[in-house]
């Protein structure tokens, strides 16, 4: 019986990488718009659209995350 039997970290884990990959997407767009928007130059452009891309995901997977585990202890 593993950490991962239950039921709660499983559906923490899946929300988490729902909502990282949701975030990711928008981040990655909305990255390239910014970078363009402000002109950054060269290989700043891709470390710039990078950083909003893993930055975006992480914070709305755990935000997704937290949700999971708030309704955890509900009834259904």
């Amino acid at each position: 019986m593993g950490i991962t039997d239950n039921r709660c970290v499983r559906q923490m884990a899946q929300n988490f990488g729902l909502g990282a990959t949701l975030g990711a997407s928008v981040g990655a767009a909305y990255g390239t718009w910014d970078a363009f928007k402000f002109k950054i130059p060269g290989m700043f452009k891709i470390r710039h659209i990078g950083q909003t891309t893993v930055t975006t995901g992480a914070i709305f997977g755990t935000f997704l995350a937290a949700g999971a585990l708030l309704h955890c202890g509900k009834n259904n």
